[in-house]
């Protein structure tokens, strides 16, 4: 019998930088204090099949759009401040060398994770700031490629 549905305690959000262009990295370093992980929704655009005889617009569906970006809630802390400075550094150094950057959600009792090739903010931005609140942030990453589903690979402390 199928689970019902699948929590999602236990999820780990991380990036890794390609070491050959092109390639999934073996590696994804953890980011931890993770609140929230923007979902990514395929759009399907329309384009117009019409001619001249129709009275009714015919359509076929064309590419997907992801919408180009989703956000990631951060706790502010000073551990989490260094790892996005580390994952911003990285993939400036990555990028500079024709690498992308890749984002894995990993499911702990999923068989497959989900990957984004994406790029991080240029800088951490302000959060905001409220009366008896938790401080966290929202990342904002530009997406490049979805990849969707595949294989996961745990991510851990300090590695990319």
């Amino acid at each position: 019998m199928a689970a019902p549905g699948v929590s999602t305690l236990g999820v780990l959000f991380g990036y890794g930088v390609e070491t050959v262009a092109g390639t999934k990295p073996e590696k994804f370093t953890l980011l931890t204090r993770i609140n929230q992980i923007g979902g990514i929704s395929i759009d399907v655009e329309t384009i117009d099949a019409s001619a001249l005889e129709d009275k009714v617009e015919k359509t076929v569906a064309g590419r997907g759009s992801t919408g180009g970006t989703f956000t990631v809630t951060v706790n502010v802390t000073d551990e989490t401040l260094e790892e996005w400075e580390a994952l911003i550094e990285a993939y400036k150094t990555g990028k500079t060398g024709g690498k992308s950057t890749w984002f894995e959600t990993f499911i702990p009792t999923l068989q497959k994770a989900f990957y984004v090739v994406a790029e991080p903010p240029t800088t951490i931005p302000q959060p905001e700031f409220d009366q008896n609140g938790l401080l966290a942030v929202e990342m904002t990453l530009t997406i490049n490629d979805y990849k969707g589903p595949d294989t996961p690979i745990k991510p851990t402390a300090g590695e990319s």
